[in-house]
């Protein structure tokens, strides 16, 4: 087993990914510090949603069940882990929240969580459409005991409150959001392979925009008292994503089919074979190109009638692509940074061990070491891309084990705490 006191050279490089990574804030300074966030939400879309305003400063309480949250104890664990109160996925989507255990087929754990949402600004859940309701949880009984309450919700197909879909009863992971919404497909190698992204897009995506929403909504609450229903569709939200696919079809009747790394309409637009792994190169500008090929020493292009223009390049691409593969597949990716660096938009195909060493994603602290339970080495997961000058956001508390914070809460409840001060405990990691 691997411990801080190892070698370097006898350790794998990601256990020391955290002497490099950003420190975690000593306390939450984000421009959301204020909100209360009652947060029912499991899985991924849902908790990588309220993850995203606790990372802005707001306070989430996390409601789990006594078995907790679906992925909690999924795993992966680090080597040295001896706690196991959260596996890598939990852990990453779930900083920055204190987590609190409710039973809600209980009624005296529904009367305490309805307590937490009177002083609550907001309430996200992600359950199929009718469970709350079956709780006697439905957003019109919270909206009249706290109408100033946003109630948000994120579903496969929404909830039938802001349109009934014909599946609005169907689960859905994101996978089927991916498929169903488009996206699937125009990605791939070749129109015959039809792929869904590495990413789990169809859980960020729509939780992004739930994010978008609750802010829009608490906003107008603030000014006019009155608080609402905010609805994402998983499906809705990679529709929206695949605005491009949506758009062609109208204007052209031509159904976007996968492309591979090239772009059916900026040329060139691609990843690259280099002599150590592969890059990316755009140049669909004439200004880029022609800097481009004075680079790869062929001048002429700039000039034939073929590749002129980003037109006669998307109809001649075979000619560009040849052009530009021969020239980089000869380099290594750092050498054809050097000499297109700051020029022509270029760029490493980084994978995740690249990443740790990247020196913009240093210089922008774009990966935070979280502290662990149990005095565990520090794991990395990826810092907040949203900056502040005067509110600094980011990671100041590790995810929580499971019911840890239960008493502190329920005892701040008991005694009325004033939801807009700051949560107990906020001054440092938790």
């Amino acid at each position: 087993m691997a411990s801080d006191d190892t070698p370097p050279a006898a350790r794998s490089p990601h256990l020391d990914g955290h002497r490099y990574a950003a420190p975690m804030q000593s306390a939450a300074s984000g421009p959301l510090r204020g909100l209360r966030v009652a947060d029912l939400t499991r899985a991924v879309s849902g908790p990588f949603c309220t993850m995203i305003l606790a990372d802005l400063g707001a306070e989430v309480i996390k409601v789990e069940p006594p078995a907790g949250d679906l992925p909690r104890f999924s795993g992966p664990f680090t080597v040295d882990d001896t706690v196991r109160g959260f596996g890598g996925l939990f852990g990453s989507i779930n900083r920055n929240k204190q987590g609190i255990v409710l039973d809600l087929g209980r009624p005296a754990d529904r009367e305490t969580l309805l307590r937490l949402i009177d002083s609550s600004d907001v309430v996200a859940e992600n359950y199929r459409s009718g469970v709350m309701e079956r709780w006697g949880l439905s957003y019109e009984t919270l909206h009249e005991r706290n109408p100033k309450l946003v109630y948000a919700s994120i579903r496969g197909f929404g909830d039938p409150r802001t349109g009934r879909s014909p599946y609005v009863n169907w689960p859905a992971y994101d996978v089927v959001a991916q498929a169903m919404g488009g996206l699937v497909s125009m990605t791939g190698a070749s129109p015959q392979e039809a792929v869904r992204t590495g990413p789990t897009i169809g859980d960020l995506y729509p939780a992004t925009l739930l994010a978008i929403g609750i802010l829009a909504a608490v906003l107008h609450a603030r000014e006019t008292g009155e608080g609402q229903l905010v609805d994402v569709a998983m499906v809705d939200s990679i529709v929206s994503l695949c605005e491009t696919a949506v758009y062609r079809y109208s204007y052209t009747g031509v159904v976007s089919r996968p492309t591979g790394n090239s772009h059916p309409q900026l040329v060139p637009f691609d990843i690259y074979p280099t002599s150590d792994g592969k890059c990316a190169i755009a140049a669909p500008t004439d200004n880029h190109w022609k800097i481009l090929c004075e680079v790869i020493g062929r001048p002429e292009l700039a000039g034939d009638e073929r590749t002129s223009t980003n037109g006669g390049r998307v109809a001649h691409s075979a000619i560009v692509q040849e052009a530009i593969a021969r020239w980089t597949a000869e380099r290594t990716t750092a050498e054809i940074a050097r000499e297109l660096g700051g020029r022509v938009p270029v760029g490493p195909v980084n994978d995740a061990a690249d990443l740790f060493s990247d020196p913009h994603l240093r210089a922008r602290e774009m990966l935070v070491a979280v502290d662990q339970p149990g005095g565990g080495r520090p794991v990395v997961v990826p810092n907040t891309p949203i900056r502040f000058t005067a509110t600094p956001s980011g990671v100041y508390r590790r995810p929580p084990l499971l019911g840890e914070h239960t008493e502190e809460v329920l005892a701040r409840l008991a005694a009325r705490t004033d939801p807009r001060q700051p949560p107990d405990g906020a001054t440092g990691p938790g």
